[in-house]
């Protein structure tokens, strides 16, 4: 039989790997309860947003960790799209194809109304102005002007940014038009037609439902979350343009400070850099509330989430709320 002192040294040795097995198993189940607790946070965010659709995306670039709802489905992007029209400019600058300092001249017929900032469509005066692309990057991006980004449209159609985007394996989003053919969708007018003139109220009302409706089923300038977190990742990794383009072009999107969505939930030392899109609501139905962007903590940790909201009936106090808490719900529990 086996004496006490002889079973001592096995019965040291078991408790010693305990010891260092312990804190390893610890270790190794924490990140699945991070990733339960915040995927069930965005599952209660979806079912809050209801009888609207939010489509979220969080994406940890360092792990690849992703944390997903209806996250595959397209949804309208409105103003998300000027990122990557801007991107895709961006990369001809970097090939020479065009130059910050080009001057495109547009005309009173090109001012598109809208803009999240009072910016270039706001000031324009007399028939014609000259602007360098480089302002018309700053306004579209910056400030959201739509005037601005359908001039850049002039320079990079949008097949071509379509076909940027292609070229770098992002296939779930897609650019079709300037926010002059997002204008005519919503209002139902041919390019060039106006309103009648003896139209009455009732008539207008019963065309601007037709429209919304019809954009709310048109699939052009659409984007899935996962193609939005994956333009970002993509972005901010440099495998878009130049590491100088990169960083103007984040630097844009860091400059965007209105709408404030995600921004209002975000601790003080967080950056975002990200691109919001709006449409107008009817009747009580907003048919695209979106924010996507990249969390920056002082450490460089980084997290992307892009959030789609459609066919909200929300008050805008609750679609801000459902962004800004969101944004606090990734910090809180993502913070590195």
């Amino acid at each position: 039989m086996q004496t006490t002192r002889a079973r001592l040294p096995r019965l040291l040795a078991l408790a010693l790997a305990l010891v260092f097995v312990a804190p390893l198993a610890m270790a190794t189940s924490q990140p699945t309860d991070v990733h339960a607790a915040l995927q069930g946070k965005l599952d209660a965010l979806s079912r809050r947003a209801q009888p609207g659709v939010f489509g979220i995306i969080v994406l940890d670039p360092q792990s690849g960790e992703r944390w997903r709802v209806n996250a595959d489905r397209a949804y309208p992007m409105m103003s998300v799209f000027k990122a990557p029209v801007a991107a895709a400019v961006f990369a001809q600058i970097d090939n020479g194809q065009l130059s910050m300092d080009q001057t495109v001249t547009l005309t009173r017929a090109d001012v598109v109304g809208g803009s999240a900032v009072p910016s270039i469509g706001a000031h324009f005066h007399g028939e014609q102005m000259m602007f360098t692309v480089r302002q018309l990057l700053t306004a579209a991006v910056k400030d959201s002007d739509n005037t601005a980004v359908d001039a850049l449209l002039k320079l990079v159609p949008p097949q071509e940014v379509t076909a940027f985007l292609r070229a770098h394996g992002i296939t779930g989003m897609r650019v079709d038009m300037g926010e002059a053919g997002v204008d005519r969708v919503f209002e139902q007018l041919a390019s060039g037609q106006q309103p009648p003139a003896n139209e009455t109220a009732q008539a207008e009302e019963a065309r601007l439902q037709r429209g919304y409706r019809a954009y709310l089923a048109d699939p052009r300038n659409r984007s899935t979350p996962d193609a939005a977190a994956d333009f970002l990742d993509q972005l901010q990794r440099g495998a878009l343009l130049s590491p100088s383009s990169t960083h103007a072009l984040l630097a844009l999107m860091q400059a965007q400070t209105q709408p404030n969505r995600m921004r209002q939930g975000l601790p003080h030392d967080v950056q975002l850099a990200d691109k919001c899109g709006t449409s107008y609501t009817l009747d009580g139905l907003t048919a695209a509330y979106n924010d996507i962007g990249i969390l920056t903590w002082p450490d460089g940790h980084s997290v992307i989430v892009a959030a789609f909201l459609t066919t909200s009936t929300a008050s805008k106090a609750e679609r801000d709320a459902l962004f800004a808490d969101l944004a606090r719900t990734v910090a809180g529990t993502l913070r590195p």
